[in-house]
């Protein structure tokens, strides 16, 4: 049986900087995502919710980075 466990998420903010994008860039590409893909959205005291994503969800969102870098050329 297979079972998908998600154990921790890291913000957008900090996806970006872990990989030197700019944050706005990258919550658009996100709009290519869904929660298959590792997309989460955290809900906490705020008025806003937070943009997280799983490991494998990063992974995702380098892939979507890629394929915009080369359609752009």
């Amino acid at each position: 049986m297979q079972r998908n466990k998600v154990y921790a998420v890291t913000t957008l903010t900090r996806v970006a900087l872990d990989l030197g994008e700019d944050e706005d860039f990258l919550f658009d590409l996100t709009d290519q995502m869904d929660t298959e893909d590792g997309l989460i959205w955290v809900y906490g005291t705020g008025d806003e919710p937070v943009l997280a994503l799983s490991s494998d969800g990063v992974d995702c969102l380098q892939d979507i980075i890629a394929e915009h870098r080369r359609s752009q050329f």
